[in-house]
């Protein structure tokens, strides 16, 4: 939501009239694709009746630092005619096969917690209510271990291993190419890691928002041991590409990544984030969610050549 926002209002002086109108009516239509993609959820639960509130749930979602987007998703969905709530998880209650959020029963819930398997103590009206298939929960546990669990990244970058489950060799191929080689951090191969660790990128498998995650060229033993105790993996190191930033005046060179939002094999949108430091963070100056402008590869071919002179 705060890139279909930050696309409508953007204007570029790289792009011209045609691409820029294109690149803000897409903004636009993302809206409506974001709500298609709820109902569609609905639909697939098998609920034939309409689908009319939605609780937005996330763990004292005030203070969250992205709390302004739920806010655009409140207002997204009631402009769709759906009732929507912010809530935290302790707010809810399950009760005579219902989720409750106050007064209000809820049809389907906008998980943005962090409690991905629903374990902590404020989650357990959700997960009953989850197991009890009385309210759609989406993202859900099964979509995290499917999807975000990083130690997947482990067997899709094993060609061997994925030979041996019958993969498909497109696939594999696919996978090969862009999947950075990652392995699942075993304390009885801790000599090992060390010496290579300058070469690796140490990750929580079940981690988010670049939390306890580290370049192993700036451990300590102190924070490797902990490393070994916990569930990590560690991944080829790749350095991140860079844009020139700041003012003419006071140049600098910002790092970014490009993130795709995807559902259902389909991209929905693509936006790049802007960081300085060893992680994506949203708090450097000028840094943040950037947009993303696909070019014909005759343009893009001439705007290197402008580049490099």
């Amino acid at each position: 939501m705060l890139n279909s926002v930050m696309a409508q209002a953007q204007h570029a002086c790289c792009l011209d009239d045609e691409r820029l109108a294109a690149s803000t009516a897409a903004a636009a239509t993302l809206d409506q694709r974001i709500i298609a993609m709820f109902m569609q959820e609905w639909r697939l639960s098998g609920r034939t009746q309409p689908l009319r509130t939605i609780a937005i749930v996330d763990t004292s979602p005030q203070e969250q630092y992205l709390y302004p987007e739920f806010l655009l998703f409140e207002s997204l969905f009631e402009r769709h005619g759906l009732k929507a709530i912010i809530a935290d998880p302790g707010e809810l209650a399950f009760r005579d096969g219902v989720l409750w959020a106050g007064d209000t029963a809820i049809d389907l819930v906008y998980n943005r917690l962090t409690d991905f398997m629903l374990e902590d103590g404020a989650s357990a009206p959700l997960r009953a209510a989850f197991l009890a298939n009385a309210v759609i929960l989406t993202p859900h546990p099964q979509a995290h271990a499917l999807y975000a669990d990083k130690r997947n990244l482990a067997l899709f970058s094993d060609r061997q291993l994925l030979e041996d489950l019958g993969a498909p060799q497109v696939c594999i191929d696919v996978l090969a190419a862009h999947v950075l080689h990652t392995e699942v951090v075993d304390a009885a191969h801790e000599e090992d890691l060390w010496n290579r660790r300058r070469q690796l990128f140490f990750k929580p498998s079940a981690g988010y928002g670049s939390k306890a995650a580290y370049r192993g060229d700036k451990l300590t033993r102190r924070v490797f041991q902990e490393i070994l105790q916990a569930d990590y993996v560690a991944q080829a190191l790749m350095a991140p590409g860079e844009r020139v930033a700041g003012s003419r005046a006071a140049p600098g060179n910002l790092k970014f990544d490009i993130r795709c939002y995807a559902y259902q094999g389909e991209v929905q949108w693509t936006a790049a984030r802007l960081y300085q430091g060893q992680t994506t963070n949203f708090r450097t100056p000028e840094g943040g969610f950037a947009p993303v402008y696909s070019l014909p590869d005759a343009q893009v071919q001439d705007a290197i050549c402008a580049q490099t002179g």
